[in-house]
């Protein structure tokens, strides 16, 4: 296999994307290969692009895209997407859907880092395991990565949070946000009529 171990982490929360990045950074796997998103939408619209094989991503439950559904649609354009799932509601009827869908696990939140950093870990092995074209890649990223400090959740940046749906205010003019994404190391944010995506800290808050 050519293509590089690729990870979508969507979540409401920036501590949950932050940590959940570092800590598969911590693994030895690349910044470039983490993609972070806010909402479902955000993630389909890039997930198609960048194609994940491992997507972490909160239950959604209300959205009108959950992300059980984010999962069948990215798995049409990567057969062999792994899904691991977060939920602040974990019924038995969650955890039969989460094991119909084949999820390699389903955490209740509030969580601890340790708690995620276990399963996480855990799906990675699985990954190696089960996985015969991913199996080589794996070992050997986790193999050589240098070994990683003791998790801790990080504190949510300064900087202004903007949901999909906000007003904002760029170059003077005002703009309603489309998507909000992570990627390379910054957040950025697709305005609605807009090309291209405009870095979060140039935007202010309607």
């Amino acid at each position: 296999m050519t293509d590089p171990l690729k990870f979508l982490v969507v979540d409401t929360l920036v501590g949950v994307q932050t940590f959940a990045r570092q800590l598969l950074q911590s693994h030895g796997f690349t910044a470039d290969n983490i993609l972070c998103c806010a909402d479902t939408d955000a993630a389909l619209a890039q997930g198609l692009i960048f194609k994940p094989h491992f997507l972490i991503t909160d239950w959604f439950p209300k959205a009108p895209l959950t992300g059980i559904q984010l999962f069948q649609r990215l798995r049409e354009a990567q057969p062999s997407l792994h899904l691991s799932l977060l939920s602040f509601d974990v019924t038995p009827e969650h955890q039969r859907d989460a094991q119909a869908v084949g999820a390699d696990f389903l955490l209740k939140k509030p969580f601890t880092a340790e708690q995620l950093k276990v399963e996480m870990t855990r799906s990675l092995d699985a990954l190696a395991k089960h996985s015969p074209g991913l199996h080589g890649q794996v070992r050997h990223v986790m193999r050589t990565a240098r070994p990683a400090a003791r998790p801790v959740l990080p504190a949510i940046p300064p900087q202004p949070l903007v949901k999909p749906g906000d007003r904002v205010c760029f170059n003077g003019a005002m703009h309603v946000a489309q998507y909000v994404v992570h990627r390379h190391g910054e957040t950025v944010v697709q305005l609605k009529g807009q090309n291209g995506f405009v870095p979060l800290d140039k935007l202010k808050p309607a």
